[in-house]
């Protein structure tokens, strides 16, 4: 059992709860994050949210859970799925197991959207399930 999740959040997802709530939901990325924490704690695991705009804090972080006792992480890289090599990378040579965690159904959206960077070294993908596909994938990690 994962003791310890590291949930990354990419860029705009900040905006969560005002950014398009049609596409994305009406909760913040603040109340998501709560929800998860609490969601650790009855399932006897931590977990840890961050968030970044910013690619190269997000390489960083990933790359300190190498040594920093995150056992799985859960990453929403946002548009950087569909560009960063960098971050996958990173994961990649972290070498922790991930989920790749998507709030829409990437594939019912722009043709741009529909290829990842991150799911071909992901051990699953979830998208278009809202929030709870960060739910789902925390569930699966803690199980793991």
């Amino acid at each position: 059992m994962a003791q310890r999740i590291l949930v990354l959040h990419g860029p705009n997802l900040n905006l969560l709860g005002t950014r398009e709530p049609q596409v994305y939901g009406r909760r913040t990325l603040a109340q998501i994050d709560a929800g998860l924490v609490e969601l650790g704690t009855r399932l006897g695991v931590t977990i840890e949210t961050f968030h970044s705009n910013h690619e190269g804090v997000l390489i960083d972080r990933i790359q300190s859970a190498r040594t920093d006792g995150t056992e799985f992480v859960v990453i929403n890289a946002g548009a950087y799925t569909h560009t960063s090599v960098a971050i996958r990378d990173a994961l990649s040579g972290v070498a922790l197991p991930c989920v790749e965690v998507h709030l829409s159904n990437v594939h019912q959206r722009e043709a741009f959207r529909h290829h990842s960077y991150l799911s071909d070294i992901a051990v699953g993908v979830i998208c278009g399930l809202g929030e709870f596909g960060y739910e789902a994938a925390v569930r699966f990690a803690a199980g793991r």
